[in-house]
């Protein structure tokens, strides 16, 4: 496959229409936009994993996820900061193709997400996705194009969000309501949100890990930890490019080494399963769509629990992940009616079917 050389400009990014703070309830109302966010991401992120033919794009893999992992972190710093000023998290699952919650997208346009095996075109919507305000313009390849002022990026709406916060007095808050913390999965990344400094904390930790740091009128693509941020790592699939320190005046430049991307490297997965037939393919197929179905389900139903104070729940959510993991890389090798075509996981969630089975 062709890279193209410049990032399509007609591609929206992601963006939040933001509406005016007056509230604890709006407060937590944006917060809950936020989870929305954060763990609508993580189907995108982890079909494009997921679809890497073993032995293949090992650098790729471990950029997405790790990118699919500070996802999760974001989604658990969220609910514990709607959990401190006393709302109640709901993981709400969505569905592919669709916008994620709020209004997203320029002018109030959403933008749609889809489901992709890794490609130009799955990269693509994730730099989409993580985007920063004016991103810096690297030399090698020109990046997105700028969008019209009406509409803000998600770090902006996290800015925003902080702004409020900030103003809250201290009785707002309850330390130690349903706090997810939990020393043996992510541990030094996921605290507990007792008071507005955990809150502001938790919202550069976010801010910074996807979009890296702004001082002044230069870009930093590093975040906290000084590693590249989601956007950038996106950036390096995209372009096969190693982001690399240079002598310009922006100070980074993609390559001039490879990352070492091999776009044939992929299983032949169809976009978007959940819109797909399955009742024509083979038996096979619809068992292994069922099974990722029940995976997904015990990934959200445990992280429903972790957000609503229950002890233990996030390692259940961990091992549910794995399940899903192993689920949808059976699903990408079973044939469908075209043999030449797989799918991944559909990220179903239908409660109405114990276990996602029909």
């Amino acid at each position: 496959m062709t890279v193209p050389t410049t990032v399509n400009p007609t591609l929206p990014r992601v963006f939040l229409q933001l509406k005016p703070l007056s509230t604890v309830q709006d407060a937590q109302a944006m917060l809950q936009t936020a989870i929305g966010v954060e763990f609508g991401t993580l189907p995108p992120y982890l079909y494009a994993l997921y679809s890497i033919r073993p032995g293949t794009n090992p650098q790729a893999q471990q950029l997405i996820k790790s990118v699919a992992l500070q996802e999760m972190i974001h989604m658990c710093l969220a609910a514990n900061m709607l959990n401190a000023l006393g709302g109640n998290p709901v993981i709400q699952p969505q569905k592919y193709p669709g916008p994620l919650p709020g209004d997203i997208g320029p002018n109030g346009t959403p933008l749609t997400l889809h489901l992709y095996p890794l490609s130009s075109k799955a990269m693509e919507q994730a730099m989409a996705i993580e985007q920063p305000e004016d991103p810096p313009d690297f030399p090698v390849v020109d990046l997105l194009a700028a969008a019209p002022a009406k509409a803000v990026t998600i770090g902006q709406f996290y800015d925003a969000l902080d702004c409020f916060l900030k103003t809250l007095p201290a009785s707002d808050w309850m330390a130690g309501r349903n706090q997810i913390v939990d020393n043996q999965f992510f541990a030094g990344q996921l605290f507990a949100v007792n008071n507005y400094a955990d809150a502001h904390q938790a919202i550069q930790d976010i801010v910074s890990e996807g979009e890296g740091t702004r001082e002044g009128t230069k870009y930093n693509p590093l975040d906290f930890q000084d590693e590249v941020a989601h956007y950038f790592r996106f950036g390096e699939i995209y372009y096969d490019k190693v982001l690399t320190k240079a002598d310009n005046p922006l100070g980074y430049a993609w390559g001039p080494a490879k990352l070492g991307v091999d776009w044939s490297g992929v299983y032949p997965a169809i976009p978007d399963p959940g819109i797909h037939d399955f009742s024509k393919d083979p038996p096979a197929a619809q068992s292994a769509q069922n099974d990722c179905n029940g995976a997904f389900q015990a990934l959200v139903d445990s992280l429903q629990l972790a957000v609503t104070g229950n002890q233990g729940a996030l390692g259940q959510a961990v091992q549910a992940m794995f399940v899903l993991r192993m689920t949808a890389l059976h699903a990408f090798t079973v044939p469908l009616a075209d043999k030449s075509q797989v799918a991944g996981p559909a990220f179903l969630y239908n409660p109405s079917q114990p276990g996602g089975k029909s």
